[in-house]
């Protein structure tokens, strides 16, 4: 693995000013000019719902329903 000092260097690198600074209209290097900036990831979950989970808030709101739904037959009869 290299390293890559995340300093920019003014002499190679275009749109900077002497001592780094930008000028007015220019864009500054981006991200990815630093491809070892950040931690290697090594472990992406899969994203979205499990069905467990995803069951056990379907049932909790059908037996909610259900009870205003009792809770409203009583208050008519």
């Amino acid at each position: 693995m290299s390293y890559v000092s995340p300093d920019p260097e003014p002499e190679r690198t275009t749109g900077l000013e002497p001592g780094g600074g930008v000028p007015p209209g220019e864009t500054p290097p981006a991200e990815s000019s630093m491809p070892e900036a950040g931690p290697r990831e090594t472990h992406n979950p899969t994203k979205g719902w499990a069905k467990a989970p995803l069951a056990l808030i379907l049932i909790l709101v059908v037996v909610i329903a259900a009870g205003f739904l009792a809770f409203a037959l009583t208050m008519i009869f």
